[in-house]
């Protein structure tokens, strides 16, 4: 699964993810050969960048201890690529999500990428490339190849790539979120992929999770707004549901990032069943909760028309 998002205009940057090894793009303008140059940038929570690839005739890229480093390339088609490994030191199998940011040599992003690595079992090397295309006229020029983020989840409660139905016959997932004034909210979405109707009622099942996959003491998660804030829905009591096969309900959770006297709570990942005896979930929301320790959910509802 691949979820591109550009920094700059949608015409700005065009991120492709290629088999392992290495791609030359075969559309006019596109830059001359070029090969990759290996480097020694440091692994991220088991992923490292292995190698950059430039257009043949640009000095050779270097290296720091966070990033690869091209030299400027010419603006048409930038000929960057970098190849990268995900190496699972685990006991059991992951499945990886990477954020690659394409920087300027100032640390200016001009387009990431998130690339979704699924079932590394334990021992295991997974390798892929990651490529920059054609970036926008006048645009900065991508210099550098970064590893930002990495977050890793069994692969077993993977949430599902797009157009799969899982065993259970329940997708279950979370939106992007909106943040207004520090108050944010995240929508879970759970759709009857199945051939079955699925009786529900209630409130999602929730475990907080830190960046070990460990339990998270000392937050509160409330049914309902909890007092976080007024008209948001959450409010709204649960009633029994019965979705039949392609349809969807949704849930949310909401809380702020106030930060006051003790030290913040960041929750990376969040285990989720739909009810008691579902299937679990792990998703990755980022609750950055703050000192609140209050998390609020909301019972599953019918989308709105």
């Amino acid at each position: 699964m691949r979820k591109v998002t550009s920094l700059l205009p949608p015409f700005a940057a065009v991120l492709l993810l290629t088999a392992c090894g290495s791609e030359q793009a075969g559309t006019p303008g596109a830059a001359a050969p070029a090969s990759g140059t290996a480097t020694t940038a440091p692994s991220v929570d088991g992923v490292r960048i292995t190698s950059v690839t430039i257009p043949s005739g640009t000095p050779a890229p270097s290296s720091d201890e966070f990033s690869v480093h091209a030299d400027p390339l010419p603006s048409r088609d930038s000929g960057i690529s970098a190849a990268y490994e995900v190496t699972n030191t685990g006991t059991g199998a992951l499945t990886y999500t990477i954020l690659f940011d394409f920087t300027t040599d100032a640390g200016a992003v001009m387009g990431n990428s998130h690339e979704t690595v699924r079932s590394v079992d334990p021992g295991a090397t997974v390798r892929g490339t990651v490529r920059l295309g054609v970036p926008a006229p006048g645009a900065s020029r991508v210099t550098r190849v970064k590893v930002s983020r990495v977050t890793k989840v069994p692969a077993a409660e993977a949430p599902p790539a797009s157009g799969e139905c899982p065993a259970s016959g329940l997708r279950l997932t979370a939106d992007d979120g909106d943040a207004a004034m520090g108050l944010r909210v995240v929508g879970l979405h759970l759709e009857n992929c199945g051939k079955r109707d699925y009786p529900l009622d209630g409130y999602p099942l929730l475990e907080l999770l830190d960046k070990d996959l460990a339990p998270v003491q000392g937050v509160r998660i409330v049914n309902g707004s909890g007092d976080i804030s007024s008209g948001t829905g959450f409010d709204e009591p649960a009633r029994p549901l019965v979705l039949k096969p392609g349809e969807s309900a949704s849930s949310g959770l909401m809380w702020r990032n106030t930060t006051e006297s003790g030290a913040a709570v960041n929750v990376p990942y969040v285990r989720v069943r739909a009810q008691q005896g579902a299937d679990p979930v792990t998703l990755t929301p980022h609750l950055d909760l703050g000192t609140t320790g209050k998390l609020a959910v909301r019972a599953w509802t019918r989308p709105s028309k």
